[in-house]
Parts: C-alpha cells; structure tokens; sequence
C-alpha cells in the first residue's frame, strides 16, 4: 500500500514536472532567457529595469556591458548576407546544433577544470603577477604560450584531434563557427592554458581579465567574409593574429594547414615556424582533409572518433594501437602517412621545385 502511494507520488510529481517544463509559457520563457544569455543583454536588461547604471563603473558591469558586441555582431553579419542575398542557411544550421547540444550536456565543466586548476598550481606557483600594465603584457605572452600548447597537441595527437576536428568541420567561416566545439574540449584546453599561466606567475585576477580579453578576440577572428571581405588588418599583422590568419589555420589547402595556432599575439608561431600569412593567390578552403559531410551532426561531432576507433581496431599489435592514439591526424603503421605536415612539406617541395624549373 505504502509501495503504491510513494509510486503514485512520485510519478504523479514527474509528470507535473513535465507538463511544466513543456508548458507554452515556460518554452517561451526558456527560449528568451538562452537568446538574452547568449546574445549578452542580461547586464543590460537588469540595469533598464532598475534605472540604476553605477555597475558600469566596476569591471564586471563593464564586461558585461560590452558583452553583447560580438554576439551582434554575428546578427549584423547575418542579417547582411540576407541583405545581399548570400546568405546559406546550411552554414549556422549545423553550428546552431552543436551550440545547443553542447549547453545541454557540458554545463559548468570547463569553468570546474578551470577552477580545479588554479587550486591545484597556484601553492606551488613561485610567484603571482597582480593587475600591471606590465602584468598584462608578460600574461598575455603566457598566455599565448599556453594557448598554444593546447592548440598545437590539438592537431597533432589524434586523440585530441578528435574532439578538435568539430570546430574545422565547417566550410566556410562566420562568427558562429567559434561555438562549434566537441564539449570536452574546452575543459582539456581550460586546464593546459590555466595551469601554464598561473605556474609562471599569474594571478587568478589577471589570467581572468586575459581570459575575458581572449574570448572577444576568439570570436572575432571567425569573421566571415559576410562582414569583413578582407580581413586583413595592415601593419597590425605583423604582431597579432588577425581573422585573415585564422582563415588561413581553418583552411585545408596544403599551403596554410596546420598553422597559426595562437590566438591573439603571433609571437610563438614565429618562435616555431608555425606562421603563414594568407596569400592573395591561394583562396582559403575551409574544412577538413577527410571527406565529410558538412550537414550531419553525428559525423561533424563523432565522425573522428569513429574513425579513430576503426583504426585501432585494425591495428596489428598493441604498440600500433597505441600509435594510432598518441600520433598525428593521418600516421598510418603501414608507412604510408597523410599528415598535416607530409602534405605541406610535399607542397612546398614542389613548388620550390617549380621556381626552379621557371628560374
């Protein structure tokens, strides 16, 4: 009897719950609350509603009154295409998904990797940079440092290729593109990044503030040819990376793969050779080297890791198998390698070849 209530109650609770949650009203509320939090008005709605603007003295009410420039952007840049009618449903309809798969299923996990970083490193740091104007700028190349471990082992082991591929995945670029990402990769990158800055001296505050900048900057860069046509930036390309160079570090051609792997400061893809300016003969091509199919979610989001499995599988012994984790996108055991870096060394050999040839 006590079984039969406490089944009733429980039941009898779940499917108010559901009825609730699929309620019109509450749809609609869920729908506005993600479109104000994603396009960034949540400071802005707070303060028109109160009449009380002081917050925009303080750092927080300033980022998060600025907050909503980019995410407008990408609505500036949509609502041109539309305008000058080259506007491809296909190239957000697929990003649009992962974006909202990826709020469903990895909630507050890369903020958690973050802060299980900085409790873990900052004991043992030697030393912690406060807000300077000097502390920014040594961050900043910190920072890139880490960013650009991360994003280096990210095209460079298959395994973390897999969950990087996501983000290539897309055929041409628009702003949207910065929120395709596999869910687990943000917290594996949160973790290298954070744990190199705050080991060579940054303080939580200011690897904060790099991290703010860094993001606006992020997405920025993923401007498509909808908004910028040419996205160079002048003499600024030689310090910073510009959105023409993260075109470049999307595109498959054999010339620009796998390079410009920093995000803001270009100044460790000159330390290790990994800087490629875009050329004017050598139109971008967005994607990745494996046939794809751009508009299906599970070979954009899983199709690597399927294909990783497969090769394992197949692999002869347990030293190929492991090979096949730890080694770059394309490494075969065979012998027969289709790296990012057999295709363009053979590219450049070649067109080294032809100049002489012409020479």
């Amino acid at each position: 009897m006590a079984a039969s209530a406490v089944r009733r109650y429980l039941f009898g609770d779940l499917a108010a719950a559901t009825i609730r949650a699929w309620h019109p009203m509450t749809v609609l509320t869920t729908l506005l609350h993600e479109l104000t939090g994603f396009l960034g008005l949540g400071s802005w709605i707070t303060m028109v509603q109160s009449g009380d603007y002081s917050s925009l003295r303080t750092w927080s009410g300033f980022t998060g009154a600025i907050g909503p420039l980019l995410p407008l952007l990408l609505v500036f840049e949509i609502v041109r295409a539309l305008w000058t009618r080259t506007f491809r449903g296909r190239e957000y309809r697929l990003i649009f998904l992962i974006y909202v798969f990826n709020r469903i299923i990895s909630g507050w996990v890369s903020i958690a990797a973050t802060a299980f970083a900085i409790g873990v490193f900052t004991p043992i740091a030697p030393f912690s940079l406060k807000i300077t104007w000097y502390g920014l700028l040594y961050g900043y190349v910190v920072w890139e440092l880490g960013h650009f471990i991360y994003h280096y082992l990210a095209h460079k082991v298959r395994l973390l290729w897999c969950l990087h591929s996501t983000h290539h995945a897309p055929e041409s670029m628009n702003l949207f593109v910065s929120h395709a990402h596999f869910f687990l990769e943000a917290p594996y990158a949160d973790v290298i990044r954070t744990s190199t800055c705050i080991l060579l001296g940054l303080s939580p505050p200011l690897l904060f503030l790099i991290m703010f900048i860094d993001g606006m900057w992020g997405m920025f860069i993923h401007a498509g040819e909808h908004l910028l046509v040419d996205a160079r930036l002048g003499p600024l390309e030689r310090l910073i990376l510009t959105p023409s160079h993260h075109r470049v570090h999307h595109s498959r051609n054999p010339l620009y793969i796998d390079t410009n792997f920093c995000n803001l400061l270009n100044v460790w893809d000159r330390v290790f050779g990994t800087l490629q300016h875009e050329q004017l003969s050598v139109q971008p091509d967005y994607g990745i080297t494996r046939k794809v199919n751009p508009g299906n979610f599970l070979d954009v989001y899983f199709g690597e890791i399927v294909l990783l499995a497969r090769d394992v599988w197949r692999a002869p012994g347990l030293l190929n198998k492991i090979r096949y984790v730890v080694m770059p996108p394309g490494w075969s055991h065979t012998g027969d390698h289709k790296t990012a870096t057999a295709l363009r060394r053979a590219h450049l050999a070649q067109a080294e070849t032809g100049v002489k040839a012409a020479g």
